[in-house]
């Protein structure tokens, strides 16, 4: 049976991470869950330091300047693998996921990655805050032209989409809203560009100008005045329909699946208290991210069993999740790209989303195709004794000279999680194990080859598992 505290702790570093070995948390279940909770949110107040970009950057040269999609996308996916801060990563993840910007229109790696940096800086922070920083970034402002939105000829799609997939949902305000919206950020734009040749890109800046900005009286959500930008932003967040929308985005990210963004006006969120109580904590915290994340990780409706495994990890997820139980690219080394790309492959081609709107999440992650490339993936690396991770959990289990098929596949499941898994799967495990005969360690360099494959077939079927790939 699984130790409650530790499977309790293992969620929560599925959630607020991007999963933990067991000697990580039968640690921090020492250290205490809330203990834990606050670590998370605030790393830098506990001494964590920041992930040490320069030897990553020593080794592949390339991911200090991407010039192409595979080194931008590889770089950040070694980030999740070894990043010393999980929250504040996943949380980087989570708001590019709301906030979807791709490189297949702004076609520049640099600034894509300089709005992941901004959500690093600021995605615990205030969420008005991080709305205007996103507002001044020159990669969104490209991405939805607000770079073509003049006082004489306004151009509506960053004001639509603020109010549609960044803040208050459809339903909740009209078109008018949506042209004053867009008059009151007329101006917001980029600054002239360097011509890249025969040095490369030159960084994109914010540029506002007073002289293509329409100062004029708008009437917006109710409200009268000369608005500007941040103006907008303000009566914005005070909208109850604000709070709502991004508590159903927090508790769809890091509680259980819900419906996708597009439906939410028309059918009920899955658990309406939690949906009220982050939203409460929301407004009553002026709209910082970081007091709202404590009240969920703290709540019982985070902490019930029921939505332990009630989500599908997404490909990026279930990658880095994977190589950290394996145990592989803690350094540098050839092959990184690949996995970036093999997040790709599984559906979530980072940094560039399918539109505006993001990627689809959960049951929407997984088909045919996909599910057997999820799959084969876990299977390809769990299999892989020469993986430092892997061996542990070898080593870990042969301490025991014999062990029933049931005791294989509880220490595996134990190890690989811990997993909790229905009996009848767990039963399906049991029989296949139980047709391999007699299980023993052994003493020559055959016999523990042999039990080092018997383990690693067990942790393949595992991953093929709904319970493996739901977290």
């Amino acid at each position: 049976m699984v130790d409650k505290d530790v499977g309790l702790m293992a969620h929560l570093m599925r959630r607020a991470g991007f999963g933990a070995l067991r000697e990580e948390l039968e640690s921090r279940v020492a250290k205490g869950y809330e203990a834990t909770v606050e670590e998370l949110l605030d790393p830098a107040s506990h001494g964590i330091p920041s992930f040490h970009e320069g030897i990553l950057f020593r080794h592949f040269h390339g991911f200090k300047n991407p010039g192409n999609p595979i080194n931008m996308q590889a770089s950040w996916m070694y980030r999740m693998i070894n990043t010393p801060r999980p929250l504040e990563e996943k949380m980087v993840l989570f708001w590019h996921q709301v906030f979807a910007t791709g490189y297949s229109k702004v076609d520049n790696g640099n600034q894509m990655l300089a709005q992941i940096d901004m959500f690093r800086c600021h995605g615990l922070g205030s969420y008005q805050r991080l709305l205007t920083e996103l507002s001044k970034d020159p990669a969104m402002i490209f991405w939805l032209d607000n770079n073509e939105n003049h006082k004489e000829a306004p151009n509506e799609n960053w004001g639509r989409e603020l109010l549609e997939l960044f803040s208050m949902g459809q339903g909740n305000y009209t078109e008018q809203d949506v042209k004053e919206c867009a008059r009151a950020f007329t101006g917001w734009t980029i600054a002239p560009k360097l011509p890249r040749m025969p040095y490369g890109r030159f960084p994109w800046e914010f540029e506002y100008r007073p002289d293509d900005h329409d100062d004029d009286e708008k009437t917006f959500l109710g409200h009268k005045g000369r608005f500007n930008g941040e103006d907008i932003i303000d009566i914005i967040m005070r909208q109850p329909a604000t709070a709502r929308f991004i508590a159903r985005h927090l508790y769809n990210f890091f509680v259980a699946d819900e419906v996708q963004v597009p439906s939410w006006q028309d059918v009920a969120p899955r658990d309406p208290v939690a949906i009220d109580l982050i939203g409460d904590a929301f407004i009553s915290s002026g709209y910082d991210i970081r007091s709202t994340l404590r009240v969920l990780f703290n709540s019982d409706f985070f902490k019930d069993e029921d939505v332990w495994f009630g989500k599908v990890k997404s490909p990026a997820e279930l990658i880095s999740s994977t190589i950290r139980l394996v145990g592989d690219y803690q350094t540098p080394k050839p092959g990184i790209t690949e996995l970036g790309i093999e997040c790709a492959y599984q559906g979530q081609s980072l940094l560039d989303p399918p539109s505006v709107e993001g990627w689809h999440t959960g049951g929407e992650w997984i088909d045919s195709g996909a599910l057997l490339r999820r799959i084969n993936f876990v299977a390809d690396r769990i299999v892989d004794t020469s993986l430092p991770g892997v061996k542990a959990i070898i080593d870990t289990l042969a301490a025991k000279e014999t062990m029933s098929a049931e005791e294989l596949v509880e220490g595996c499941l134990e190890l690989m999680g811990p997993i909790e898994m229905e009996d009848p799967t767990r039963q399906e495990l049991v029989d296949h194990v139980l047709k391999g005969g007699p299980i023993s360690r052994g003493n020559t360099e055959g016999q523990r080859g042999a039990f080092a494959a018997r383990v690693t077939e067990t942790m393949q079927l595992i991953a093929s598992t709904r319970e493996y790939q739901f977290g």
